[in-house]
């Protein structure tokens, strides 16, 4: 999808100029020019978002990062911050020729301070680089995503990602104890040495967490860590709908150990199982199934399977025997994005609705996609503690924007969200009325003219520009 939002006038030897001084800024080598290259950091993940760049600026710190900034807003070109570049609502790409300020090579990992659980850790650090870092310190990280070996750490804040254990830890906001961060004009603010406890004033780093890198370019940010549980215990349990699947976690949240509940649904795994080659978890085949994970410091299986016993409506159940086993589980739920590609780019459609109305909302669902686009591909997984659901339509044509208003306009009508973890980027910000009041659309566009005036960062992300 192309997205036209008009032209930067700046060209010939206004653009020379503007090269010129990044490159006093982050070196030449860091300022990327060649249009090859620049149109990987203008295409999203899905394929779906293209636009293009007039340069892509890889500043080493925070201090470079002021200097990209300060040059931009002087030269009136707006800038687009990125990470891994592994969203997926367009909200991280240029579209009328903005400079790219890609993040990764601030990838500084602090130490670990074992008295707070918390650590220091770059914009630019990657999910499982982070993982990995807490683990050395026998800790862990508690948001995990399938697209960890790239998602960075500043993308995750953007977003307030969530992923596969909301359920016991909660989303990106809840891991973040403070934020460092440099304004459009290049000043900079927040912390990440204060200590644990800070009354005083505003949270400027809560109000940093889901926007998108339309208010600040996030550097840096103190994280909060969790205990690395050595044992854990993974099923997945079969039913016929999805109604059963929601009544089993009802009945598995009596276990502390309580870590991940994912429903996918048997198109999906057959889709899976023919791109990744692999096995179903069952001979027979169902209609829902629900992968479960507990984790703990005694091994949590007999526990787990003591439940699993008392679930009304299971047909079948598969637990992991060991780590290989508890993989080919897990591959048969994260694989699904990634079969889902194979196919086309998809339409993707992150909601959310009251857990205890999702049964009804994944038929809803279903109904639309067959009504508007009855030859496209639907696929639907998500997490089901949450009501969270990743509606995937491939084939959809025109029926794309039908589509996607049907989609978000029922899941608001049942008390629900037009994005539970993606954001909102460009994709949905058309949409963002449905379950936002004209009074808190006129708040969110009051902090973005109090912390952007220029409208120089992410224009035409979440909320419109302040001149609008």
């Amino acid at each position: 999808m192309t997205i036209p939002t008009g032209t930067i006038p700046m060209v010939g030897n206004a653009d020379d100029r503007l090269i010129d001084r990044l490159v006093a800024v982050v070196g030449a080598s860091h300022v990327v020019t060649d249009p090859d290259v620049v149109s990987g950091y203008a295409t999203d993940w899905t394929g779906r978002f293209t636009g293009s760049a007039r340069a892509v600026v890889r500043p080493a710190d925070r201090d470079e990062v002021a200097g990209v900034l300060r040059v931009c807003r002087e030269l009136g070109v707006p800038v687009v911050p990125q990470g891994g570049n592994t969203g997926l609502v367009g909200g991280g790409i240029p579209y009328r020729g903005e400079v790219v300020l890609s993040l990764t090579r601030l990838n500084y990992l602090g130490p670990v301070d074992p008295v707070t659980r918390q650590v220091t850790v770059g914009a630019g650090v990657t999910l499982a680089a982070l993982s990995a870092h807490a683990a050395d310190a026998g800790l862990d990280f508690a948001i995990d995503i399938a697209s960890r070996d790239s998602a960075t750490v500043g993308g995750l804040l953007a977003t307030n990602a969530g992923g596969l254990r909301v359920l016991r830890w909660g989303s990106m906001r809840d891991q973040v104890a403070d934020v460092e961060a440099v304004l459009a004009d290049g000043q900079v603010v927040g912390g990440v040495t204060r200590p644990p406890k800070d009354s005083t004033g505003y949270d400027l780093a809560s109000a940093l967490v889901g926007s998108e890198g339309t208010l600040a370019v996030v550097t840096a940010a103190r994280l909060r860590l969790i205990p690395a549980f050595t044992e854990r215990a993974t099923a997945t349990l079969a039913f016929d709908r999805t109604e059963d699947a929601i009544s089993a976690i009802g009945a598995l949240r009596v276990l502390p150990s309580l870590t991940s509940t994912e429903v996918f649904y048997d198109d999906g795994l057959r889709l899976v199982c023919a791109h990744r080659r692999v096995s179903p978890p069952f001979a027979s085949t169902h209609s829902t199934y629900l992968l479960v994970e507990c984790a703990a410091d005694e091994d949590p299986t007999d526990a787990l399977g003591a439940v699993v016993e008392t679930l009304g409506g299971l047909r079948d159940s598969a637990l992991a025997v060991d780590e290989s086993a508890r993989r080919a589980l897990w591959t048969h739920r994260e694989a699904h994005a990634e079969a889902i590609n194979a196919l086309g780019p998809p339409l993707k459609l992150d909601v959310g609705v009251p857990p205890a109305q999702a049964a009804e909302f994944e038929r809803e669902v279903r109904a639309i996609a067959a009504a508007v686009a009855p030859t496209a591909t639907t696929i639907l997984f998500g997490h089901l503690a949450e009501g969270n659901y990743h509606v995937n339509v491939v084939g959809a044509g025109e029926a794309e924007e039908a589509l996607t208003d049907l989609v978000l306009r029922a899941a608001a009508a049942r008390g629900g969200t037009i994005s539970a973890e993606h954001g909102v980027g460009v994709a949905k910000a058309p949409w963002l009325g449905l379950t936002r009041s004209p009074a808190e659309l006129a708040l969110y566009r009051a902090i973005k003219h109090a912390w952007d005036p220029g409208g120089l960062l992410n224009p035409g992300v979440l909320v419109a520009d302040p001149a609008t």
